[in-house]
């Protein structure tokens, strides 16, 4: 490898990346726990209680209702993560400057 240049070990120690995975884990983590308690939440209820079969409006029981939901949720934490994946992408993007300059550095 030549002197000066950062390898994928290198980078992914820097404050910024360090910084880039912290956030990402805070956002992603919490989102993903809830679509899963979310999404299983409708097979359990159906499977197992009766609470979900009862009419909501007219003949559509409220497993429609959640059924429907899902779709909802799904489209929404699809959106908040275009939204956040934004400022994800500014600090992947002060992360390759950084990169590049320490290249260009070493280069001199």
């Amino acid at each position: 490898m030549d002197k000066g240049k950062q390898n994928y070990s290198d980078i992914a120690r820097s404050e910024l990346f360090v910084k880039l995975m912290a956030k990402k884990k805070r956002f992603i983590l919490p989102i993903t726990v809830f679509f899963l308690a979310f999404y299983f939440t409708l097979p359990i209820l159906t499977s197992y209680f009766e609470v979900l079969n009862k009419p909501a409006v007219g003949s559509i029981s409220w497993a429609w209702v959640f059924a429907f939901a899902q779709f909802i949720m799904t489209w929404v934490l699809c959106s908040l993560y275009s939204r956040k994946s934004v400022e994800f992408d500014k600090i992947c993007d002060q992360i390759k400057s950084e990169v590049h300059q320490d290249g260009k550095a070493a280069d001199l």
